[in-house]
């Protein structure tokens, strides 16, 4: 599918992935929505790349979408809060299995520190 010109854009920066939100006209005149997924991928050289995801919308499908995603988003702000709960996002979090793992590791080798040099 060959894609027209963009009508309005908006761009939106979250982290490593960028959302682009388009605008676009049919081959009959009518507009279409074009949501675009671009994240950054950095390769083993210093080069980089972008893995792109696009989603075309359409006008009779709006309501649909716009209903659902109204729902998806308030489901998970009522399990969840809008609190974000993510390593990238705080560096200060620490899941409850890495702090039982770095307690572990630190009994384990203060036990081991208790050595008497006059045994040896």
């Amino acid at each position: 599918m060959m894609e027209q010109e963009e009508i309005y854009s908006k761009v939106m920066r979250a982290g490593r992935r960028t959302y682009f939100f388009d605008v676009r006209e049919t081959k009959a005149g009518d507009y279409y929505l074009t949501i675009t997924e671009s994240k950054k991928f950095t390769n083993d050289d210093g080069s980089f790349n972008y893995k792109k995801h696009k989603i075309y919308l359409y006008k009779e499908d709006f309501t649909d979408f716009k209903d659902n995603l109204d729902e998806m988003i308030q489901y998970v702000l009522d399990e969840k809060g809008d609190e974000v709960i993510s390593e990238r996002h705080q560096k200060d979090y620490k899941r409850e299995d890495d702090v039982e793992e770095v307690e572990k590791e630190a009994s384990e080798s203060s036990s081991f520190t208790d050595v008497d040099f006059d045994d040896i």
